[in-house]
Protein backbone atom coordinates (compact mmCIF):
# COMPACT_ATOMS: atom_id res chain seq x y z
CA UNK A 1 0.00 0.00 0.00
CA UNK A 2 1.40 3.21 -1.05
CA UNK A 3 1.34 6.13 1.44
CA UNK A 4 -0.21 9.79 -0.49
CA UNK A 5 1.49 12.62 0.69
CA UNK A 6 -0.15 15.91 1.06
CA UNK A 7 -0.76 18.32 -1.63
CA UNK A 8 2.10 20.77 -0.08
CA UNK A 9 4.49 17.48 0.43
CA UNK A 10 4.27 16.37 -3.22
CA UNK A 11 5.00 19.61 -4.35
CA UNK A 12 7.82 20.66 -2.42
CA UNK A 13 9.02 16.66 -4.02
CA UNK A 14 8.45 17.91 -7.27
CA UNK A 15 10.62 21.26 -6.47
CA UNK A 16 13.32 19.01 -5.12
CA UNK A 17 13.86 16.83 -7.88
CA UNK A 18 13.58 19.28 -10.72
CA UNK A 19 16.57 21.42 -8.38
CA UNK A 20 18.13 17.87 -8.13
CA UNK A 21 17.84 17.60 -12.36
CA UNK A 22 19.20 20.85 -12.94
CA UNK A 23 22.90 20.63 -14.72
CA UNK A 24 25.05 22.64 -12.67
CA UNK A 25 27.06 24.06 -16.02
CA UNK A 26 27.90 27.60 -16.50
CA UNK A 27 25.95 28.97 -20.01
CA UNK A 28 27.73 28.07 -23.22
CA UNK A 29 29.11 31.53 -23.71
CA UNK A 30 30.57 32.27 -20.35
CA UNK A 31 33.64 30.74 -21.82
CA UNK A 32 34.84 31.17 -25.40
CA UNK A 33 36.45 28.16 -27.29
CA UNK A 34 39.02 28.89 -29.10
CA UNK A 35 38.89 28.17 -32.66
CA UNK A 36 41.44 28.68 -35.65
CA UNK A 37 41.96 32.42 -36.94
CA UNK A 38 43.49 33.82 -40.30
CA UNK A 39 47.40 33.81 -39.97
CA UNK A 40 48.88 37.77 -39.75
CA UNK A 41 52.63 36.82 -39.00
CA UNK A 42 53.81 34.94 -35.83
CA UNK A 43 50.55 33.00 -34.48
CA UNK A 44 49.95 33.78 -30.75
CA UNK A 45 50.86 31.74 -27.90
CA UNK A 46 48.98 29.11 -27.69
CA UNK A 47 48.48 28.10 -31.21
CA UNK A 48 50.50 26.51 -34.08
CA UNK A 49 50.52 27.56 -37.98
CA UNK A 50 48.68 25.64 -40.43
CA UNK A 51 49.17 27.21 -44.06
CA UNK A 52 47.35 30.72 -43.92
CA UNK A 53 45.62 30.32 -40.23
CA UNK A 54 46.61 29.64 -36.54
CA UNK A 55 45.08 26.97 -35.18
CA UNK A 56 44.59 26.37 -31.50
CA UNK A 57 46.11 23.67 -29.34
CA UNK A 58 44.01 21.68 -26.75
CA UNK A 59 44.99 24.81 -23.48
CA UNK A 60 44.82 27.56 -25.78
CA UNK A 61 42.67 30.46 -25.38
CA UNK A 62 40.27 32.13 -27.83
CA UNK A 63 42.10 34.38 -29.83
CA UNK A 64 41.41 37.52 -32.41
CA UNK A 65 43.08 39.80 -34.55
CA UNK A 66 43.79 42.90 -33.06
CA UNK A 67 42.53 46.10 -33.96
CA UNK A 68 43.77 48.92 -31.44
CA UNK A 69 43.85 48.04 -27.74
CA UNK A 70 42.15 44.65 -26.40
CA UNK A 71 38.76 44.62 -25.56
CA UNK A 72 38.30 43.91 -21.66
CA UNK A 73 38.88 40.55 -20.88
CA UNK A 74 41.75 40.18 -23.40
CA UNK A 75 45.44 40.60 -23.62
CA UNK A 76 47.91 41.48 -26.50
CA UNK A 77 50.40 39.04 -27.98
CA UNK A 78 51.47 40.12 -30.93
CA UNK A 79 48.59 40.70 -34.04
CA UNK A 80 46.30 39.02 -31.69
CA UNK A 81 44.46 39.98 -28.44
CA UNK A 82 44.08 36.61 -26.33
CA UNK A 83 40.79 35.38 -24.04
CA UNK A 84 42.57 36.49 -20.08
CA UNK A 85 42.61 33.50 -17.81
CA UNK A 86 39.28 34.45 -16.52
CA UNK A 87 35.84 33.54 -18.79
CA UNK A 88 35.88 35.98 -21.59
CA UNK A 89 32.89 37.31 -23.66
CA UNK A 90 33.01 36.52 -27.17
CA UNK A 91 34.41 39.70 -28.92
CA UNK A 92 33.79 41.15 -32.72
CA UNK A 93 35.02 43.85 -34.00
CA UNK A 94 32.93 46.62 -33.90
CA UNK A 95 32.07 48.29 -37.19
CA UNK A 96 30.58 52.08 -37.72
CA UNK A 97 29.12 53.14 -34.39
CA UNK A 98 27.49 50.58 -32.40
CA UNK A 99 26.99 47.14 -31.74
CA UNK A 100 24.68 44.14 -32.70
CA UNK A 101 21.94 43.54 -30.50
CA UNK A 102 22.79 41.76 -27.49
CA UNK A 103 25.95 43.01 -28.07
CA UNK A 104 28.06 45.92 -25.80
CA UNK A 105 30.25 48.22 -27.33
CA UNK A 106 33.92 48.01 -25.93
CA UNK A 107 36.43 50.44 -28.19
CA UNK A 108 37.23 49.25 -31.17
CA UNK A 109 35.19 45.86 -30.31
CA UNK A 110 31.94 44.68 -29.45
CA UNK A 111 31.40 42.08 -26.58
CA UNK A 112 28.37 39.65 -25.90
CA UNK A 113 26.01 40.24 -22.55
CA UNK A 114 26.40 37.75 -20.29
Amino acid sequence: MTRKLPNRSRISAVVIALVCLTPLHAPADSAVSPTPIVKHGTCPNGYRSSGAYCVPSAKARQAIEKIGLCPSGYIASGAYCLAGRQAARDAIPKIGASCPSGWLSNGTYCLRKR
